[in-house]
């Protein structure tokens, strides 16, 4: 799909400058990235500019959520979807495109550059992995992987004219089976998997929303988190880095094993100290030190509140 008809890429290298993009998509990226609190990154803006949006929502009616229920937005004028909201994939399923201002301040964090491999999970139609791709460049590498099938058949499709990305269908706690320098997760999960942390190059980064599920008053997982924050890990040569961004909310991982009993007790009894922002390091496949505070304990890992 491509109804704008975008000339922004040539899909292999070639890019059409900021100032040459639609003024609507130019002045679009401009509001996400302020608004994201970005102040010195063009090549975020850029990409941002250079993407069309619409490509990758499908045809109107489009519906937006005011985080309270969806809305139908009033228009069949692809401009309306240039404001910094969440538009509805999946609305039976509660699966969106998400803020752009959330993604915006996450890419800048995760600081992506040329010729990186980048894997993007949970990529939905692949609206944000087409923005990684741009990233990345002619010389990098996206791996999109999506759970659905349908929303990765549409993300196939979408990026179909990109020749830096790769769309897979598949679980994505057990991807990427490779080294990778990027990992950015657009679902929550309880714990960080192994595919992760073990295939995360040095000076690697990971972002991904470490949470609790919602659950309704029979127990029964609802498909979102309840509550989570962004933890930004970085592979050193001591160690992994860990940090918690912010508080968000996203949809809850499907097709997982029950967890270890007590875990979603001890993160949300983790979470409710309210002491998140004292997180500084990842411990992994290690025991905990004699004296080691940690924000939240598992046998094999950890968050810690030491420096690395």
């Amino acid at each position: 799909m491509n109804s704008s008809g975008d000339k922004s890429i040539d899909r292999v290298g070639g890019r059409m400058s900021f100032e040459e993009q639609p003024i609507h998509r130019q002045l679009f990226a401009r509001h996400v990235l302020a608004k994201a609190g970005v102040t010195d990154d063009p090549a975020l803006l850029a990409a941002f500019a250079r993407v069309a949006r619409e490509d990758y929502l499908g045809p109107p009616p489009w519906f937006y959520n005011d985080f309270s229920r969806y809305r139908e937005l009033a228009s069949d004028d692809p401009m309306v979807l240039y404001q910094d909201m969440l538009v509805a994939l999946d609305r039976t399923r509660h699966v969106n495109n998400g803020v752009p201002s959330l993604h915006a301040s996450a890419l800048n964090q995760l600081a992506i550059r040329p010729g990186e491999r980048v894997a993007h999970l949970g990529a939905g139609t692949g609206y944000y992995s087409a923005i990684i791709a741009e990233l990345v460049g002619p010389t990098g590498h996206v791996l999109a992987v999506e759970y659905d099938p349908t929303l990765a058949a549409r993300a196939r499709e979408n990026l179909r004219d990109h020749a830096n990305v790769e769309v897979v269908e598949g679980d994505a706690t057990l991807l990427p089976d490779h080294v990778v320098d990027v990992i950015y997760a657009n679902f929550a999960l309880d714990h960080p998997p192994a595919a992760w942390i073990d295939n995360l190059a040095p000076g690697g980064r990971l972002l991904f929303p470490l949470g609790v599920p919602a659950l309704d008053d029979a127990g029964k997982p609802l498909g979102a988190s309840r509550m989570a924050g962004f933890l930004l890990v970085d592979r050193r040569d001591s160690g992994f880095g860990a940090r918690f961004l912010q508080p968000v909310s996203f949809i809850w991982a499907e097709g997982q094993e029950p967890p270890p009993p007590g875990r979603h007790k001890g993160l949300e009894a983790a979470f409710r100290r309210r002491i998140a922002r004292e997180v500084r390091q990842l411990r992994w496949r290690r025991e905990a030190q004699d004296g080691e505070q940690e924000w939240y304990s598992e046998p094999d890992w950890g968050l810690s509140k030491a420096e690395l």
